[in-house]
């Protein structure tokens, strides 16, 4: 059987997928200057190939199948399995349509095609519900079902064959590129240790799909191991959305990356209340160079009534101080808009962001996903029909405290006060003398000031129509 997987790439904004968002993806459609060289960014460093779809290449490939794969290119084969995203999804039925009627069966994998079925069931002969892995099983020692498939979770994630990332490249012989500062220019390598999260954030659509379950250590060895043989220095990116969750894996691993003799350099998405400074000196030592992490508000009642646990400010500025000493690039994540957020809130919250001084920040609006306990919540206050616009910079719902455009204000606002300002590129260059610290102070004051005259001038100029 012939079958092509299709990760299809976005004529608009960068827009990414496979694990962000739990799948469902985010599309970053520049709307500012700091926004437009962000999405250049990210387009030359996190445009990495999709983990589930590699995964699905190993099944189908030790089946004996022909595997090829295309970003947008139609062609001919057997059998079409397309990966499915919310802020995509037209440009995703729109080539499914295309390949159907070059009378290629299609299939659509992902959260979306599972949480949101009526967006694609016009556009294909089948989909699979759930992780794709054991309907892509089924699929590789029988023809191409119809209909909607249940695919249930794999308990046993050691059973699976390693990802295939030869077959999930437009040109099999790209590799990752040179390195900027930490992680390659392509990416790397991503890496599942988990799958599913063991937090009950409402807001989040990890763990919707599937349960949490974790790999042995060795098998994860296995697979570094096996990337160390094929690829010199590897960067990996373990796309776990807790990676730290238990300290004595952690350990366990690093202890097996140095026993076995592995080089390589990895980065994970975390909970900083899930490190320590001597957990994170053993990562370090084991090639941990770059971390993610949510901080999301300021307040903490706020988050307690989103189902996060709240981390103490004191173990943040720890954590991020003993990184930065380390040399171990952040990056934090916030959101604007809760419910209990107004002006001032969201002020507070860029304001920590910017003396927390991760090295890189996200800002995003509250966006509701279906499928998680808050989009039950705020649905009724839903005001945006377009599910493509669910792509975490654009306001989808009423809020009770702040206008549409005052979101969209705050956003910009958030991105041109944490990146335009001489202290982050201070941090960034990694300088610590004291004279010069104290003159960059200076000029953050004076470049706040500026700040807040532009955005209140700009606040203040009519909209036009």
């Amino acid at each position: 059987m012939r079958v092509l997987l299709a990760d299809l790439a976005s004529t608009r904004g960068f827009v990414s997928k496979d694990t962000v968002v739990g799948g469902y993806g985010s599309r970053l459609d520049p709307f500012s200057r700091v926004t437009t060289v962000m999405a250049y960014l990210k387009k030359k460093f996190h445009d990495v190939p999709s983990v589930h779809l590699a995964y699905t290449a190993a099944i189908l490939a030790r089946g004996g199948h022909e595997v090829r794969f295309t970003r947008g290119a139609e062609a001919d084969a057997d059998v079409a399995l397309v990966l499915t995203s919310l802020v995509d999804h037209k440009n995703e039925t729109a080539w499914a349509d295309r390949m159907r009627a070059r009378g290629v069966k299609v299939g659509f994998i992902g959260i979306t095609a599972s949480k949101m079925p009526e967006l694609f069931a016009d556009h294909c002969d089948f989909m699979f519900e759930g992780e794709p892995e054991a309907a892509v099983i089924r699929l590789a020692h029988h023809s191409a079902p119809s209909g909607r498939v249940i695919s249930e979770q794999i308990n046993d994630l050691d059973s699976l064959p390693f990802p295939r990332w030869d077959l999930v490249r437009e040109d099999s012989s790209r590799k990752p590129g040179k390195k900027w500062f930490t992680r390659p220019v392509g990416g790397g390598f991503p890496l599942l240790a988990s799958r599913g999260c063991p937090e009950f954030c409402t807001y989040c659509p990890h763990r919707i799909l599937a349960g949490y379950r974790a790999r042995s250590i060795a098998n994860i060895a296995d697979e570094l191991e096996r990337l160390c043989d094929r690829h010199p220095r590897p960067y990996v990116i373990f796309r776990d959305p807790l990676f730290s969750e238990q300290r004595d894996r952690c350990l366990e691993l690093c202890d097996e990356i140095r026993a076995r003799g592995l080089t390589l350099t990895f980065e994970a998405e975390t909970r900083l209340d899930r490190l320590d400074v001597q957990l994170l000196d053993r990562l370090y030592d084991a090639g941990f160079r770059a971390m993610s992490f949510g901080v999301e508000s300021l307040d903490p009642a706020t988050l307690k009534k989103s189902g996060r646990r709240p981390i103490p400010h004191a173990h943040q500025r720890e954590i991020i101080q003993h990184c930065r000493n380390k040399g171990i690039v952040t990056a934090a994540f916030y959101v604007l808009g809760f419910l209990q957020d107004d002006w001032n809130s969201i002020a507070a919250t860029i304001d920590y962001a910017t003396d927390l001084g991760s090295t890189f920040a996200q800002f995003k609006i509250l966006t509701p996903y279906p499928g998680t306990p808050m989009f039950k919540q705020l649905e009724p206050l839903l005001t945006e029909t377009d599910w493509e616009r669910f792509d975490g910079y654009t306001p989808t719902f009423r809020h009770p405290n702040l206008t549409d455009r005052e979101l969209r204000f705050l956003l910009g606002a958030a991105y041109t006060r944490f990146y335009m300002r001489p202290s982050y590129l201070a941090n960034f260059l990694k300088i610590q003398n004291t004279v010069v610290r104290e003159w960059v102070s200076r000029m953050d004051r004076r470049v706040n000031e500026r700040h807040a005259r532009e955005e209140i001038a700009d606040f203040s100029r009519p909209v036009a129509c």
